[in-house]
């Protein structure tokens, strides 16, 4: 049965953002849930964790914590052609992230007067893997190698287990050569209240990364309350195409179906200002979804899968920085010039021969980007994500002679007499 996708024509600028809404859950329903959640494993520890993995993951655990003899056993289990294939992208993500190292520059600001930034690396930080009946081992490296270029004194890794109750192999080997050491077979909303709160066999850590599904999302966001630093709202994937008369429309229905993939709740859209191109996409989406593995999955994410035509390109632009997605694609003659124009968005993919699912494992850039239109303000995990930024200055006898009345004047007008004292009787000597 094929799956009805219509075109949209020309919907008004006002409408895009309802027209674009993301599948999501109903937001009460979910902050009940999830405060539940959140109060039995601040009161039952790591009981609360083993009954919720029994209730969601069907699951009986009998030890939350993997063995580190089964992280460095787990090469014996993975495929060598899987192994080559998991190192050849960590040395990608390795390099792509090792540029983005900054060096401690000091800045003279005048004479006496030395300012700089220093990054200081968090000390302990939680991952959260998606696991389950997709294991992402892709995600671990995209954590993990760019928590320790960056210098993480602890990285403790979640993920929930398989039917069987193990871990997958390959998610364990590419933690082993990401430097991991320490999993916990937990997922989920529970798994975020762990490393936020802590139990009697878990430390709780100082920032959470990671993407999730919306509940995991929902238990990241919940967790800022208490203090808890995130590394960005992560939740269901999404994709947004832009396509003209030179896109390939088996391409782009890859594409799009790479992303309805991940879950129900993802989204994929296609903007275009060619209607020819636009149904062979369709056809495209409808014939390659006979051969994939999780076709009921992708046909649920479909239903809300949009294809909108705009006679003015322009008009795509704005549409495209409206949604704001996670990943973007952009497929058309001017991809450069038009990529220039993007202002909202996680991961920008240019060209034909450009898929999502190259970021996405191995070009070096990172996966872990930020969902459901925050690509407005967050950027997606980097080497700042996982350091904190602490400014030093030193101010000389020279330089607070220099500065001092300027500091007196303005804490005056601010009527904080205590801040001018603190100026002034260094003037005074």
């Amino acid at each position: 049965m094929e799956t009805q996708i219509n075109i949209i024509e020309n919907p008004s600028l006002e409408s895009i953002k309802d027209l674009l809404k993301r599948p999501l859950e109903d937001p009460g329903f979910l902050d009940n849930a999830i405060r539940d959640i959140f109060l039995a494993v601040k009161r039952k520890g790591d009981k609360a964790l083993i009954d919720f993995t029994k209730t969601f993951d069907g699951v009986e655990l009998k030890s939350l914590k993997i063995e580190e003899s089964e992280i460095e056993e787990s090469g014996n289990k993975v495929d060598k052609s899987l192994q080559e294939a998991i190192a050849v992208a960590a040395v990608n993500i390795r390099r792509f992230h090792s540029s983005q190292v900054s060096e401690t520059v000091k800045c003279e600001i005048s004479e006496g007067i030395t300012c700089w930034q220093k990054a200081v690396p968090i000390q302990r930080v939680g991952l959260y893997i998606p696991g389950g009946s997709a294991p992402l081992f892709s995600s671990v490296l995209m954590l993990a190698i760019p928590a320790n270029i960056a210098g993480c004194k602890e990285i403790v890794m979640f993920t929930p287990p398989g039917k069987d109750g193990t871990i997958d192999p390959a998610l364990l080997f590419a933690a082993k050569i990401s430097g991991v050491k320490n999993i916990y077979t937990v997922g989920g909303a529970q798994a975020v209240a762990a490393m936020a709160f802590g139990t009697e066999s878990i430390k709780p850590v100082d920032k959470i990364f990671g993407p999730g599904n919306q509940f995991v999302t929902a238990a990241k966001q919940e967790v800022q309350k208490y203090g808890v630093a995130i590394d960005m709202p992560a939740g269901p994937s999404e994709l947004m195409v832009m396509a003209d008369e030179i896109a390939i429309p088996e391409f782009v229905a890859s594409d799009m179906l790479s992303q309805a993939e991940h879950g129900p709740d993802s989204q994929v859209v296609m903007l275009t200002n060619n209607k020819d191109i636009a149904k062979k996409t369709i056809d495209a989406i409808n014939n390659q979804l006979k051969d994939l593995s999780r076709k009921d999955i992708v046909k649920e994410s479909l239903k809300s899968c949009k294809v909108i035509f705009f006679s003015d390109i322009k008009e795509m632009i704005v549409a495209a920085n409206e949604y704001a997605p996670e990943h973007l694609i952009i497929a058309m003659k001017d991809k450069n010039k038009i990529a220039e124009s993007v202002l909202n968005a996680g991961s920008v993919f240019l060209g034909n021969y450009t898929p999502e699912s190259a970021g996405d494992y191995a070009t070096g850039t990172n996966h872990t980007l930020p969902t459901n239109g925050a690509a407005k303000a967050y950027s997606g995990v980097n080497i700042d994500s996982f350091v904190k930024k602490i400014t030093f200055q030193e101010v000389t006898k020279e330089g607070i002679m220099q500065i001092g009345k300027t500091i007196e004047l303005m804490a005056e007008a601010e009527q904080l007499t205590a801040h001018k004292n603190a100026v002034s009787i260094r003037l005074k000597q």
